[in-house]
């Protein structure tokens, strides 16, 4: 076995992407130190971890300060609820991850000299004015509305982390997260995959907010590993886009829900949240010019995975 192995910290490595992310690190062969309050995370979305002694788990609010002893190559900053049910939710929590936690994470990547990667997020450009969104693009956010306290929260994570970079030389990548799905998402987040299946599931009606003519383009969450992980390791310092450009509107992917499902369900059709984006399609042009990356599953067979998960978390 490779005597060397990196070691990574991984904050919020128990919520949906972050322990996929520490399943893909220790499959390359690396320490992991999943990080997490359990404020939106799940100890079942690591528990098939324990036991693997290459792993370990510290339960700890990295908003506070943040200590780990020995050696530390990586930290990748995955603290924050993530959906727009959690953050309305949760606006202070939200806004103190982005801010207060990203400080205690470089703080963490600067004192060990580890290579420090956020985990940002399409919103950064808000409700968007170009379509499709390139990393170059600075975008249409509302600060003082309800979705505000996400978006900046990732925007400020951004600008503190270019900071670290310049002024202390910390070595940084910025990886700009679109619309991921996959096992391990939870039923109750309020995202639109999660609630159109187990509406579906359950043949109750699904619902669309606004006629359902927004788009989205929906990513498989083992694509957007294979990236974040492909950026980790590039030098690449600027904010990359990873996501999957298949475009579709919110009212065909409900049907493709229902249709998938074999569901009885109807759509019915409520008001569009504030300052909701009636588009998101990621530019990926950047991601397949340097790190060789593109997403390879089709949704279809994304959403039978996903399904099967959803099925045995219902029944």
């Amino acid at each position: 076995m490779n005597e060397y192995q990196p070691r990574a910290v991984v904050t919020g490595g128990a919520g949906f992407l972050g322990s996929h992310l520490c399943d893909r690190l220790l499959a390359e062969g690396w320490r992991v130190v999943c990080m997490d309050n359990l404020l939106t995370g799940d100890m079942e979305n690591i528990a098939h971890l324990f036991g693997e002694e290459r792993f370990e788990f510290i339960k700890h609010d990295v908003t506070n300060f943040v200590y780990v002893k020995g050696r530390v190559d990586y930290v990748l900053h995955f603290a924050s609820p993530a959906s727009p049910i959690d953050y309305l939710r949760m606006p202070i929590q939200t806004l103190k991850v982005g801010s207060l936690g990203t400080h205690k994470a470089l703080g963490l990547a600067k004192e060990k000299k580890a290579t420090f990667l956020i985990a940002s997020t399409s919103e950064v450009y808000g409700d968007p004015e170009i379509h499709p969104q390139k990393e170059s693009y600075w975008g249409n956010v509302n600060p003082i509305g309800p979705r505000g306290v996400y978006d900046e929260a990732k925007r400020f994570a951004e600008a503190m982390t270019m900071a670290y970079h310049r002024y202390h030389g910390v070595d940084t990548r910025i990886v700009r997260i679109f619309n991921t799905y996959g096992p391990r998402m939870r039923l109750e987040d309020g995202r639109a995959l999660p609630a159109f299946v187990s509406q579906a599931l359950k043949n109750e009606p699904v619902t669309v907010f606004g006629d359902g003519s927004q788009t989205r383009s929906f990513c498989y969450v083992s694509d957007l590993i294979d990236g974040i992980f492909r950026l980790l390791t590039s030098r690449e310092t600027d904010p990359v886009n990873i996501g999957n450009p298949d475009e579709i509107t919110i009212k065909q992917f409900a049907e493709e829900v229902i249709e998938l499902t074999g569901s009885t369900s109807e759509i019915i059709y409520e008001d569009l949240p504030v300052d909701d984006p009636k588009t998101r399609q990621p530019n990926i042009d950047r991601a397949r010019e340097i790190l060789g990356w593109e997403p390879k599953v089709d949704r279809r067979d994304g959403l039978k995975k996903t399904l099967d998960y959803f099925k045995n978390k219902i029944s």
